[in-house]
């Protein structure tokens, strides 16, 4: 059983920058593609970023590219989020989870895909 903690959440004007951590423990941290995905009031969870368990690929919402960077820490066990540019629409919920991988390269964007989930963290930003 994995369990997932996430940080770093806060309130922040437009424009800045936040940085979201998710600590893991109870698995082997190292098999798992990591991903982030956030959910606003009134909406459905959607996906932000994911990684691959080596750390090696990555992907991004089109919403977010070129803004966030994902990275993953497997000595660690930490995956993070690093949230820069932001924008009031940034503002939600912001949940990690954690999925075994079948490849090197494994990257999953469909949260049903995902195991385990972490309590979220509130970000929201101010115009």
């Amino acid at each position: 059983q994995v369990q997932l903690v996430e940080s770093g959440g806060g309130l922040v004007q437009a424009g800045g920058s936040l940085r979201l951590s998710c600590a893991a423990s109870g698995g082997t941290f190292s098999i798992y593609v990591m991903g982030w995905f956030r959910q606003a009031p009134g909406k459905d969870r959607e996906f932000v970023a994911a990684v691959s368990r080596g750390g090696g690929s990555s992907d991004y919402a089109d919403s977010v590219k070129g803004r966030f960077t994902i990275s993953k820490d497997n000595a660690k066990n930490t995956v993070y989020l690093q949230m820069n540019s932001l924008k009031p629409e940034d503002t939600a919920v912001y949940y990690c989870a954690a999925a075994p991988a079948p490849g090197r390269y494994t990257i999953y964007k469909d949260p049903h895909e995902y195991t385990y989930w972490g309590q979220g963290t509130q970000v929201t930003v101010s115009s």
